[in-house]
């Protein structure tokens, strides 16, 4: 596993390593506003806040359910 800075940015690849999603799935969730904005570094240079992507963990983490399907928040996950 990747180990995420304190600050700095990282690369799409680097973001993917950490969040097992594919490359489509992770633009649509940025573009529908579930995941974090990227910044541009260049003109072909797109990367994400460090920090934001450890916040975008551990809501990921507080969401997730347990054994009994129920997540930290007190909800159950639908089938």
């Amino acid at each position: 596993m990747y180990a995420i800075p304190e600050t700095g940015f990282l690369r799409l690849p680097q973001v993917l390593n950490l969040i097992p999603l594919g490359k489509t799935c992770w633009w649509e969730g940025v573009k529908t506003g579930r995941f974090p904005k990227p910044v541009k570094l260049s003109a072909r240079c797109t990367a994400w806040r460090a920090e934001d992507i450890r916040t975008l963990i551990s809501q990921l983490a507080a969401n997730a359910p347990d054994e009994d399907g129920q997540t930290r928040t007190g909800y159950q996950n639908e089938p």
